[in-house]
């Protein structure tokens, strides 16, 4: 199995030098003491570059799935294995003879492609990119999660907090893998890291609002249970360390033992007759169990299925939505391009965006900003429907305020800039790229000269005309980012 797996990656494989075949009959009849009989399999050198060979591919597989950097002991010892292969096949005495020589050129050509495979992934732009946001991840959390309730003091948990790792998360799932399953795989692994932090800080902050725990008078239960919570409190702690990777002693396994003892231990009390304290310990009991579910991350990103998406079935629903929101918005363009607006499938974009909704998205940040576009994609053709109408449907009056009338004619130009940046295919370094934005940029520039006289209806209608501007340019940033799942 290794070496099919070997050859789909290098080509064929070392195959003991029975493909050579240097002269035809004629040749061979003509230098008769040249002749030389294809060598045997047994043959001591054969047998040699054949094991070597063999030692190659089964670490083959490891370096196609090795994930981390070049300063990780994983890849110096894969690094020096290879290495020692090399000077191996190098040591191969192939006697003077061509079919020898052949032979031992193409294992160290396996060889030295493995290594290469290694260090280039290890290396990568993309590589160091990801870990560079794990690194202002890892730092955001020691100093206001970790380092601050390590020295017995209240965690800083807020909105801001939440936001800046939510930032990290979003250029994460906008780095590009080039489709390597390494880089996958680290970002991946990243990013399931990153959003389990997440999980725990946010259903950790209702708990500082809650009047708990009891009061060790209520019932001699409480007091056992409030030390529980207490031992929560620094576990909970232990395994925001884990995951961010600031943690050299403790081991998943380790704090998982410990949150299960501490279930055992709530099981074991008799909290019969008395409701409040049975909630007081189901609340702890589910806080225990919100971390446990965070304890499998040892293993995370083994499951080529968990990280390469494109096998996923949320993304298939996600591309099919996606290729209908294409079909109707190319229907759509055709028929304003010749004046006709009586195509409006509005009612089918909807439905679309309900489907969206119902896309299971199994807390995967890439699924999620997979689904996410699909919808901008889906809005960006109702917005241009619903702007077509009301400019088609729009009838001033007289008394209508020249800045209103001045904001619905950059509206107007607006739609027609809509029209191209839907139709756009390029990308950002082409002149049709750079145009559009230029000239959104205009339209926004001239919704900043309009001045609305104190008209109420003006400043409403230009404040809605600025985001329905910057929307587009959004969109069309979007779609040139190159962005991959």
């Amino acid at each position: 199995m290794a070496v099919r797996w070997l050859c789909s990656l290098f080509g064929k494989p070392f195959d003991g030098g029975k493909r050579m075949d240097h002269g035809g009959p004629q040749d061979q009849q003509q230098h008769p003491t040249d002749q030389q009989q294809p060598y045997h399999p047994q043959h001591p050198a054969m047998m040699r570059l054949y094991e070597i060979q063999k030692e190659a591919s089964t670490l083959g597989p490891q370096v196609c799935t090795f994930s981390g950097l070049q300063n990780d002991r994983e890849y110096k010892r894969m690094e020096r294995e290879l290495t020692q292969l090399l000077l191996q096949v190098d040591q191969v005495d192939t006697e003077g003879k061509l079919e020898l020589q052949g032979a031992r050129k193409r294992a160290a050509q396996e060889v030295e492609g493995l290594l290469r495979y290694l260090e280039e992934n290890a290396s990568h732009p993309s590589r160091l990119a990801i870990e560079e946001l794990s690194n202002a991840a890892r730092q955001l959390v020691d100093e206001r999660v970790v380092a601050p309730q390590r020295a017995g003091a209240v965690a800083e948990i807020n909105d801001e907090l939440v936001d800046a790792l939510q930032e990290l998360v979003l250029r994460l799932t906008q780095i590009k893998t080039e489709g390597r399953v390494p880089l996958r795989k680290a970002r991946y692994r990243a990013l399931t890291r990153l959003c389990a932090v997440q999980d725990v800080l946010e259903s950790r902050t209702p708990q500082q609002t809650l009047s708990l725990p009891l009061s060790g008078d209520t019932h001699e239960a409480v007091n056992c249970i409030n030390q529980v919570m207490v031992k929560v409190s620094m576990a909970r702690s232990q395994l925001l360390a884990l995951l961010m990777g600031l943690s050299g002693r403790d081991s998943c396994a380790h704090l998982s033992r410990i949150l299960t003892e501490l279930q055992v231990e709530l099981d074991a009390l008799d909290v019969s007759g008395n409701a409040a304290i049975r909630n007081y310990r189901k609340q702890v009991v589910e806080e225990i169990n919100g971390l446990l579910k965070h304890l499998d991350l040892e293993g995370e990103g083994d499951d080529t299925r968990r990280y390469d998406l494109a096998q996923n079935n949320s993304i298939r629903e996600i591309e099919a939505v996606r290729a209908h929101v294409s079909h109707l918005r190319e229907g759509v363009l055709r028929h304003c391009l010749m004046g006709d607006l009586s195509f409006r499938p509005k009612a089918e974009l909807q439905s679309l965006l309900t489907h969206l909704d119902q896309v299971d998205t199994a807390k995967n940040p890439c699924i999620r900003e997979a689904r996410r576009r699909a919808v901008v994609e889906v809005q960006a053709v109702i917005t241009f429907l619903d702007l077509r109408e009301a400019l088609v449907c729009r009838q001033p009056g007289p008394e209508e305020h020249p800045s209103h009338r001045a904001v619905w004619l950059v509206l107007g130009s607006l739609s027609d800039l809509q029209a191209q940046v839907l139709g756009f295919d390029g990308k950002r370094a082409d002149k049709s790229y750079m145009m559009l934005e230029e000239l959104l940029t205009k339209q926004l520039l001239a919704l900043d000269a309009v001045d609305p006289q104190g008209d109420e209806s003006t400043k409403v209608a230009r404040k809605q005309a600025v985001k329905f501007a910057q929307n587009i340019l959004n969109y069309l940033d979007m779609k040139t980012d190159e962005w991959e799942y």
